[in-house]
């Protein structure tokens, strides 16, 4: 395991942001707490992917972005911001990495495109992940297969298979596969190759689709392009599809709770993509 280093991390900024004010000792109960407030508070978007703007991994850039600007990001910004909060409060944390399985075919093989967290706390070891979109854990995992594991949204459980592991939800009376990880540590020019690509190539859903999605106490939001859909955790689904500009950034501002930039180019995108989508 590599040796922890702190980044430097604001955090009283940081858990200002989240609204969290409960105690900072490395236990599970605090790692349960900031993970569901860290869910439910900074939203998943890939917003300067999408504006074809750089997305940056170092940890002055994370805050700024995810803290002090009150923006979201997706996984290798999300789960680093989280992994620097956990060390500086005394967690040790590994970085791991995942292939997506949601929504492909099955025997589809993707490179490893997600980042996640090992945790370890009194020699028990959980996953801890707050970067995967319209299904991000609002609590983390026991790194014990085989087993149901609740949350305060979706029920999860981890599969193994020769040191691999599935992680699944269970949703519509179904469990659905989200990513398959091992075990195996990552450094950080790992995470930034993946990111260039998924941040930049042409094809890469990141530059060609807006993605944004945030877990709320009773629901989970989720925007596609221009269509806004909500999951009420008893299993209801409320669709609608945003027509004007306006639609759309007061729901970036209101639902997901994001404060947009100050870019030339935003509105233009946006109305591009009411116009292409409509």
């Amino acid at each position: 395991m590599q040796k922890q280093t702190s980044d430097v991390i604001d955090l009283d900024a940081y858990f200002q942001r989240i609204g969290y004010s409960g105690k900072r000792s490395p236990t599970l109960e605090t790692l349960q707490a900031i993970h569901q407030h860290h869910a439910e508070a900074i939203a998943f978007e890939n917003l300067n992917s999408f504006l074809k703007q750089p997305v940056l991994l170092d940890v002055t850039s994370l805050q700024q972005k995810l803290i002090y600007q009150r923006r979201g990001g997706y996984c290798f910004e999300q789960n680093r911001l989280f992994r620097s909060v956990l060390i500086a409060l005394g967690f040790q944390v590994t970085n791991l990495a995942a292939r997506v399985l949601w929504n492909l075919p099955e025997g589809t093989i993707t490179p490893r495109t997600h980042m996640l967290l090992q945790v370890d706390i009194d020699a028990q070891k959980y996953i801890a992940d707050v970067g995967f979109g319209g299904l991000t854990l609002t609590a983390p995992l026991s790194l014990t297969p085989d087993i149901e594991q609740s949350t305060p949204h979706e029920p999860f459980r981890l599969l193994t298979t020769d040191h691999t592991y599935i992680m699944q939800a269970y949703l519509g009376q179904e469990w659905k596969s989200l990513y398959r990880f091992e075990l195996q540590e990552q450094q950080l020019p790992d995470y930034e190759v993946s990111n260039w690509y998924v941040s930049t190539h042409p094809s890469s859903l990141f530059v060609t689709t807006l993605i944004v999605a945030r877990p709320d106490t009773d629901c989970r939001y989720a925007l596609r392009n221009n269509q806004l859909t909500t999951h009420h955790l008893g299993g209801r689904t409320e669709q609608s599809v945003l027509i004007t500009v306006t639609e759309l950034r007061t729901a970036l501002e209101d639902v997901f709770r994001l404060k947009l930039p100050v870019s030339a180019n935003i509105d233009g995108a946006l109305q591009q993509l009411v116009q292409q989508i409509n």
